[in-house]
Parts: structure tokens; sequence; C-alpha cells
């Protein structure tokens, strides 16, 4: 049984979804039970489009291409509900259909026993 990662993102700007795909995408890469979580106000970030506006930032790797890994290598992302109502975002608009749409309780369970928890 591979370790199990819980990377969980606050917010939705640069400095904390690049710092959470990176962590989560080395997670896979290293055979990890990778679980993330983006909370209401990191919501935004899994919108189409959203990584895109990131763009390459100097000396890091693409948040595009960090995030098709994670997905392409067996990583759960989880969107929180709340967000739908709290940020106004339709699950539609989701930039991946393998995106979760769950609340916090069943992502916790999912999440118990992680050797790792990384929040940003």
């Amino acid at each position: 049984m591979s370790e199990k990662m819980v990377v969980v993102c606050n917010h939705s700007d640069t400095g904390s979804v690049m710092p959470s795909l990176i962590f989560a995408s080395s997670g896979v890469a290293l055979d990890y039970e990778v679980h993330m979580f983006f909370c209401p106000g990191g919501a935004q970030a899994l919108v189409k489009g959203e990584l895109e506006k990131i763009g390459t930032p100097k000396g890091l790797p693409n948040p595009v291409d960090l995030f098709n890994t994670i997905m392409d290598q067996g990583g759960k992302v989880v969107f929180c509900e709340l967000a739908i109502e709290n940020k106004g975002i339709d699950p539609q608009d989701l930039r991946d259909k393998r995106i979760v749409v769950q609340k916090v309780p069943p992502f916790l369970m999912d999440a118990e026993g992680a050797g790792m928890t990384f929040t940003f």
C-alpha cells in the first residue's frame, strides 16, 4: 500500500495554487495516494481557463501540466461543494470531469490516516 498524502488549497492565487499542484504532482510521481481538496477560497483555480491565466511562472513548471499529471496518475481532486453557492461556481464549468464535488466530511474520511498533509 502506498503512502497517503493530503494537499489542501485555500486560495486561488498563484502563491497557493502553484505549491499545491507541485506538491501533489510530486506525490503522484512518488506513487503516493494523493488527495487534493480545494476549499471555497481556492475553488476558482479549478474552473476552466483559470490555470491558463497563471501561465508558466519563471522557474516553475506549467500549472496545466501539473494538474494533468495529477489527474492522469490517479490523484483525487476534490472541489468543495460549498463553493457552488459561496463562490457561484457551476460544477459544469470545472476544468475536468474527474474532479469530485464533495462536502468536507467524506473528504476527511477518504483522507484519514494520511502520513503527510500540506496546506497552502
